[in-house]
């Protein structure tokens, strides 16, 4: 067998495994009891406790953001993340979490946010169509 065909099989091998690690660790879902279990990134789904402090002081420590969050299944943990506040932060219905537990702290790598709709449902005005007959 030719070098250039065994190299191509060879790269051809290492970007297969490197694509399926990839896939497995990047869609990863659980809660806040599966991150104390698990050393690995894990996305967490849960909405904002506003009940408990929200500390974010840009003055003292504009990379220090922790909050409160509630998972799916009611599990409340304190949520740490090293950034910047996101925008309407307190207005988010659902957040997801990326990230990983740290001594009792769910340390957050990244934060999404998925904010309430800015139409209304309740104030939809709904028309029927009516057939003029000739």
């Amino acid at each position: 067998m030719k070098k250039s065909a065994l190299l191509g099989i060879i790269v051809i091998a290492v970007a297969i495994g490197v694509i399926v690690s990839t896939y497995a660790d990047s869609s990863t879902y659980g809660n806040f009891t599966d991150a104390q279990k698990s050393d690995a990134e894990l996305h967490v789904v849960g909405k904002l406790d506003l009940n408990k402090a929200i500390v974010y002081n840009p003055i003292q420590d504009a990379n220090y953001f922790s909050f409160y969050v509630k998972d799916n299944q009611g599990k409340e943990c304190k949520v740490v993340f090293n950034g910047t506040k996101p925008q309407d932060f307190e207005k988010s219905e659902q957040i997801v979490l990326v990230g990983k537990m740290v001594e009792g702290e769910f340390q957050a790598s990244k934060i999404l946010m998925k904010c309430p709709s800015k139409y209304n449902k309740d104030q939809v005005e709904v028309k029927t169509a009516t057939s003029v007959q000739s």
